[in-house]
């Protein structure tokens, strides 16, 4: 910028010459110099000001967007945004195949106290037993008026009984929050879940630890908060299950039963779709293991799982298919029954008399010992016990329960031929339901083995195969006709094709050896439907006896098949299976040719 001087020397020398005043033109060569600042600095402020208004009215547009954009859009609740995922502290939740709530959680609290901080502590201890009536008022009062400093009361209380004692008004009552563990189907599906309980706990906080069922077994995972309280989803059905054991529950008490057992499994899959046991208990309050008596007593006690019997002819099965794949015999395969069958001092006979002879079909139709003991035989020891072996029958099954390992068979000393004949109808071996279960959908599934269990899976098992699948087919058709025209007749179920097989063994003495006269384990286990096998069903019956008859009987086909087969009737149609119904005849006039 050139700066023009106030005192230009021309001008000054000029104005001399002619008489002017040298100061004027300072003055007005001043006054030109303010007139151009102040001109620079007006354009400056103009400047400013409308850059301001333009940031001012580009402010104001957005603002007014974005409220015309809120007002148009459908009202929800703001989510933070947060790098990674939250960690998830309560125990998650289980549900079944369909997604619905098994098990979850509930906001509670414990209830403790300060007895120091108490104005009246006798009075409170006496409100507190009229609100909690099992606690020990001579005991609580003790407490209170004692030196004791700390008190707990009750681990979790309920949303009444909280309001109940924050009416005392008794200021050294103090609350604590606390995650329980809810069922709330109540004792449906109880020896599957298990129970839970509170590990380490302060007053703040407590730590939820499963002690039985898949509630142990998955403790990690339903712990783990990596899993982000993802549930655990169950193979079992919660309408099947419910299903199950009305009618269980009903044979049961019908049937004059100590206890009963049952359980359903998708052959292919190996999914369990309903497991039960009974007598049972509600896991919300779970009953303590008992310290004195018969533990299978107990409702705690797992029958299915954790029960091994002598399940009786319902072992006829696998004698048969095996002795029809190794080729040894086939379905019309004339076998000597003439009994009895002696060996050394041992005799085997039949429960009726069946002549000299029968098919292997009929063998297993009409239930005979003396023709299943002769196809063993042949099998050997050897072979049997590796079958028997492939099958499961060994072991413990590996089924997702703490309990599973406990159910061990019970397998003879030593597996000599009198063992292979006995355990080829049922005799000498003692396995649980479950292995059962297992062993059938093996043998009619196509013939490869297959596995239980109670998580849900993306399709079915590729197992080794165990028979042929002509045998598998052959095998289904022969347990159908045990149905038809066999011991299990009351197992017709209309519009369902139903094969099964029947099994009373009877029952050991729990000290003492040997066996009660009249006390038997009856057993079903049917596949349906026949002519496209999908499921088995296994039920087993304690100690039943069924009087309606001038005389008590106490076989599997008068007492377990009529629990199988209403079972059936009832759960076929839950699973989608429709019924194989005949076409009725029309009704009304018809014409007719002469």
């Amino acid at each position: 910028m050139i700066r023009i001087p106030l005192r230009p020397l021309a001008r000054i020398l000029k104005a001399r010459e002619t008489g002017e005043d040298p100061k004027a033109i300072e003055v007005e060569n001043l006054a030109r110099r303010h007139e151009a600042l102040r001109d620079r600095a007006r354009l400056r402020a103009e400047g400013r000001l409308l850059v301001l208004g333009v940031m001012f009215f580009a402010a104001f547009m957005v603002i007014g967007i974005r409220m015309g954009a809120l007002a148009s859009s459908v009202p929800h609740e703001p989510v933070a945004v947060t790098q990674g995922s939250a960690i998830i502290g309560q125990r998650s939740d289980i549900v079944d195949r369909n997604g619905r709530i098994l098990a979850t959680n509930l906001e509670t609290h414990s209830l403790y106290a300060h007895p120091q901080d108490m104005i009246d502590p006798a009075a409170t201890a006496t409100k507190l037993a009229e609100i909690f009536p099992d606690l020990d008022l001579e005991r609580l009062t003790k407490d209170f008026t004692g030196s004791r400093k700390f008190v707990w009361i009750r681990r979790h209380i309920s949303p009444e009984q909280l309001q109940a004692v924050h009416d005392i008004g008794s200021p050294g009552l103090l609350f604590g929050p606390r995650e329980m563990r809810l069922y709330p189907n109540g004792a449906l599906m109880a020896h599957v879940l298990g129970g839970a309980r509170f590990g380490e706990e302060d007053v703040a906080s407590a730590e939820v630890i499963g002690v039985a069922g898949v509630e142990a077994y998955f403790d990690n995972y339903l712990r783990d908060p990596v899993n982000e309280g993802a549930p655990l989803e169950l193979s079992l059905d919660l309408t099947v299950q419910a299903a199950m054991e009305e009618v269980l529950a009903g044979g049961m008490s019908l049937m004059n039963a100590k206890g009963a057992g049952a359980v359903l499994m998708d052959i292919h899959t190996g999914e369990i779709l309903s497991l039960a046991s009974l007598p049972d208990f509600d896991p919300n309050d779970r009953p303590r293991i008992p310290s004195e008596g018969d533990q299978a007593d107990s409702p705690l006690f797992n029958r299915v799982v954790q029960g091994v019997y002598e399940l009786g002819s319902v072992f006829k099965i696998f004698t048969v298919a095996q002795g029809m794949d190794m080729n040894l015999v086939n379905a019309n395969t004339m076998i000597n029954i003439e009994g009895p069958l002696e060996w050394g001092r041992f005799k085997i006979r039949d429960f009726h008399d069946h002549g000299k002879e029968l098919s292997t079909t009929d063998i297993l139709v009409r239930s005979s010992n003396i023709g299943t003991a002769r196809i063993a035989q042949m099998i050997g020891a050897d072979q049997q016990q590796e079958f028997l072996g492939a099958l499961g029958f060994l072991e413990p099954t590996d089924l997702e329960m703490i309990e599973a390992s406990t159910g061990t068979p019970l397998l003879p000393r030593r597996w000599s031929e009198i063992s292979t004949m006995t355990i080829s109808y049922g005799h000498g071996l003692s396995s649980s339901p479950l292995h059962l279960a297992s062993g059938y959908a093996s043998i009619v599934n196509g013939g490869t083995v297959v596995k239980p269990t109670l998580l849900r899976q993306d399709g079915p098992q590729q197992g080794e195969q165990i028979v042929r699948s002509s045998v598998s087919t052959r095998s289904v058709d022969m347990l159908r006709q045990a149905v038809v025209r066999g011991t299990a007749s009351f197992g017709e179920v209309a519009g369902y094709n139903v094969g099964g097989k029947t099994g009373t063994a009877d029952k050991p003495r729990a000290a003492g050896g040997g066996y009660y006269d009249e006390k038997v384990i009856a057993t079903f286990a049917s596949v349906f439907p026949a002519d496209d096998p999908k499921y088995v069903l296994v039920v087993s019956m304690d100690e039943p006896v069924e009087t309606s008859g001038d005389e008590p009987r106490r076989t599997a086909g008068w007492t377990a098949v009529p629990i199988a087969a209403e079972i059936i009737r009832r759960t076929a149609p839950l699973l989608g299976l429709r019924p194989d119904v005949d076409t009725a005849q029309p009704v009304g006039v018809t014409l007719t040719s002469n």
